[in-house]
C-alpha cells in the first residue's frame, strides 16, 4: 500500500503498459530524477503483469499497480479497477502517457469528487494513414476532440505537436519537453566496445552498424535490412547489430527476411537486452530506420551521448535531434539509407571521431536528463498550483 503522503504532491502516472519501449523508458528515467521531497510518484499500468521496466520502477521505491487489461481493449471491469485504485491513491495530478492512458486519465480524474488536474503525454509523431491499428486511429481522433480536458499536453517533439494540432488538438495546451539523457550512463566506452566485439567475434576494425528497436512495422526493419544488403555490395566487411523485443532468430518473419536477403552471416540478432549502453558504445553508426511515428527516438539520443554518429530517417524530430552531427534520409528509401551509411564509413577515422564528439556535446547541451526533469517539475508545480 502507498503510505500517507506529507506535504509532497502525489503524481499518478498512468501508462498503457510497462513493456520495454521509448515512453516506458522515458517514464523510468523521469522517476529516477524527480525530487521525491516535492513529488510522491505512483504508477498505474493499464496492461497486465510485471515487466522489465515495471521492475526497474519498483526498484526506485515507486509503487506500481497493473490493471490487467488487454492493450486497446478497455472493459467495464478494468475501468472499475482504475476508478477504485485512483480513489484510494487520491493524487494531486494525473499524468497520462500515450493515447489510451490519456483517455483513461480523463476517466480517472472525473471519478474523483474533486476534479484532479490532468496532463497528457504524446510520445509519437502522427501518420494516420500509416498507423495499422484502427483502434489507435480512433483513440487519436477522440483525443483531439477531448483535448480541452487536460491542463497541458506534453509532446516529446515539435513535429508531433504541429501534427496533432492540425487534426484538432488544442494549441493552447501545448508543452514540448524532449527526452533527456544521462551522460554518465551513456558515454564513449572503449572497454564496452572491445567486449561487445569479442562477444560477437568481430575485430576492432570491423565496421558495425546498429538498430536498437522493438520489432514493429513502424521501426521498419525491412528498410534497414534492404539497405544492409545494398551497402554490403560496396562495403563487404560491414556487420550489423540488431537488438530489441522480438528481434531474435525465433521471430520467423524477421528470420525469413534475413535469409531471403542472404544476410545470415552478417547480422547479429540479439533480442531484448539490458546492456543497451554497452551495445551502443560498440557501434560505428547508430540508425533509426523508422517509417513513421517516431517523436524523439531514445536510441538516437543514447547513441549521440555515446559519441556514435547517427543516420536517421526524417520522421518526427529525428533530423532536429541529430542536427549537423549525422545524416538524415527519407523514410522507406533503403538506397538513400545505404548511401548515408557509406558516406559516414568512408570518412577518415579522425573526422568520424570529431563527428561523434560533436554529437555527444549536442546531447549534453540540449537534451540532458537533468534539464528534462527540471521542465517536468516546473510543469507539475504550475499545473497543481
Amino acid at each position: 500500500m502507498v503510505t500517507e503522503r506529507d506535504s509532497s504532491a502525489r503524481i499518478l502516472h498512468l501508462i498503457t503498459s510497462l513493456r520495454t519501449g521509448g515512453a516506458e523508458t522515458a517514464l523510468y528515467r523521469l522517476l529516477s530524477r524527480l525530487d521525491s521531497e516535492l513529488f510522491d510518484s505512483v504508477v498505474i499500468s493499464l496492461s497486465a503483469g510485471e515487466t522489465t521496466i515495471g521492475e526497474r520502477i519498483e526498484a526506485l521505491g515507486v509503487p506500481v499497480y497493473s490493471l490487467g487489461m488487454q492493450p486497446g481493449r478497455p472493459t467495464p471491469a478494468g475501468a472499475w479497477r482504475l476508478i477504485r485504485r485512483v480513489y484510494q491513491l487520491r493524487p494531486n495530478l494525473i499524468h497520462g502517457w500515450m493515447y489510451d492512458a490519456n483517455l483513461a486519465a480523463i476517466l480517472a480524474s472525473a471519478s474523483l469528487l474533486k476534479q484532479v488536474p490532468v496532463v497528457w503525454g504524446i510520445r509519437q509523431s502522427l501518420d494516420l494513414k500509416a498507423e495499422p491499428k484502427w483502434r489507435s486511429r480512433v483513440a487519436i481522433r477522440v483525443g483531439a476532440r477531448l483535448s480541452a480536458w487536460p491542463q497541458q499536453i506534453v509532446y516529446v517533439s515539435r513535429a508531433s505537436a504541429d501534427q496533432h494540432e492540425a487534426i484538432g488538438s488544442r494549441a493552447d495546451r501545448r508543452s514540448v519537453i524532449p527526452n533527456g539523457f544521462d551522460g554518465e550512463q551513456f558515454r564513449p566506452d572503449t572497454g564496452a566496445r572491445a567486449s561487445v566485439r569479442a562477444e560477437l567475434g568481430l575485430g576492432e576494425g570491423t565496421p558495425l552498424i546498429g538498430l536498437i528497436a522493438r520489432y514493429h512495422p513502424m521501426k521498419d526493419h525491412a528498410n534497414f535490412l534492404a539497405a544492409a544488403r545494398l551497402v554490403l555490395k560496396q562495403e563487404p566487411t560491414v556487420r550489423f547489430l540488431l537488438a530489441g523485443p522480438c528481434v531474435e532468430v525465433s521471430n520467423k518473419e524477421l528470420s525469413t527476411l534475413v535469409s531471403t536477403l542472404g544476410l545470415q552471416e552478417r547480422i547479429h540478432l540479439l533480442g531484448e537486452r539490458r546492456d543497451i549502453p554497452r551495445l551502443t558504445a560498440a557501434l560505428d553508426i547508430a540508425c533509426s530506420s523508422s517509417a513513421w511515428g517516431e517523436g524523439f527516438p531514445n536510441v538516437i539520443g543514447e547513441a549521440m551521448a555515446c559519441g556514435v554518429p547517427c543516420v536517421v530517417t526524417d520522421v518526427g524530430d529525428s533530423a532536429w535531434v541529430v542536427g549537423e552531427t549525422g545524416q538524415v534520409v527519407p523514410s522507406r528509401d533503403p538506397m538513400a539509407l545505404s548511401a548515408a551509411w557509406r558516406e559516414v564509413l568512408q570518412m577518415e577515422q579522425g573526422v568520424r571521431a570529431v563527428l561523434g564528439e560533436q554529437a555527444r556535446a549536442r546531447i549534453m547541451m540540449n537534451f540532458s536528463l537533468d534539464e528534462a526533469t527540471r521542465q517536468y517539475e516546473e510543469l507539475y508545480t504550475e499545473v497543481i498550483n
